[in-house]
C-alpha cells in the first residue's frame, strides 16, 4: 500500500511525514522506518523510529534505490511502515513516466510484503501521474 503526501517544495510535507511516523509508533507492533536524504530530523522523531540517511550510501540510480529498499526489507521482516521523505530526490526520479513506474513498483513491494509506504513527493498533486490519484493522502 502506498500513501502520498504531495505538494510543491516548501509547503510543509515533512511536518506531516514526521507527525505520521511519530503517531505510527503508538499503534505499531513491528518496526517503523523513516528514510531521508540527510539526518537533520533525527531529534524530531520518536526514538523507536529507525532513521536511515541515504546520503551515507552510494545510491546513484533508481534501480540502486529499489535495491536498497529491498535490502532493508530483507533484513527486518517486522517492518510495518516506511516513510520516505524527499522521495523524488532519493530515488533519482525526474520524469513523470519514471514516477508512474515507481508508484507501480512500490505498490507491488507493499502488497507482497504487507508494508505501507508513505511517500513525500515535491510536486503539485494535480501534476502527479494517473496511478497516484487514489493514493494521495495529503495534497498541499
Amino acid at each position: 500500500m502506498i500513501q502520498i503526501i504531495a505538494g510543491k517544495k516548501g509547503k510543509g510535507k515533512t511536518k506531516y511525514l514526521l507527525a505520521g511516523a511519530n503517531e505510527a509508533v503508538d499503534a505499531a507492533t513491528g518496526s517503523i522506518v523513516y528514510i531521508d536524504k540527510n539526518g537533520k530530523h533525527m531529534y524530531e522523531l520518536n526514538n523507536k523510529v529507525r532513521l536511515i540517511n541515504v546520503a551515507e550510501y552510494p545510491i546513484r540510480t533508481y534501480n540502486a534505490f529499489v535495491g536498497f529498499i529491498c535490502g532493508i526489507l530483507s533484513q527486518d521482516r517486522d517492518i510495518e511502515v516506511i516513510f520516505l521523505d524527499s522521495f523524488l530526490t532519493m530515488a533519482h526520479l525526474e520524469e513523470a513516466e519514471d514516477l508512474t513506474q515507481a508508484i507501480d513498483d512500490f505498490t507491488a513491494l507493499g502488497d507482497k510484503y504487507g508494508i505501507r509506504f508513505v511517500l513525500s513527493i515535491s510536486r503539485d498533486p494535480h501534476a502527479l501521474p494517473a496511478n497516484a490519484a487514489d493514493k494521495i493522502m495529503i495534497g498541499l
